[in-house]
């Protein structure tokens, strides 16, 4: 299956669909299948798809940090995103 180009307002509605197509566009790519042009398409589609599910991210840690600042008996650390 090859995802034809996308209007780049057509960002998915939400963090799940995004990584989920970002993961078949990446495996398409992968399986080497595609020509050129569909390739550029779809590292072009990735990076919008990455950006949206980094803002998606974004969003859920700064909601977090507020439910957590605005909860009296929550003890809040720094996440350590070097652990294994």
């Amino acid at each position: 299956m090859v995802i034809k180009k996308r209007n780049k307002k057509n960002s998915p509605a939400d963090f799940e669909t995004a990584l989920e197509e970002l993961e078949l566009l990446v495996a398409q790519m992968e399986a080497g299948e595609i020509t050129l042009e569909e390739s550029l398409l779809h590292f072009e589609r990735g990076i919008l798809l990455t950006r949206t599910c980094q803002e998606a991210l974004k969003t859920a840690e700064q909601k977090v940090e507020i439910l957590l600042e605005n909860s009296t008996d929550a003890d809040t650390q720094p996440f350590d995103t070097d652990r294994d």
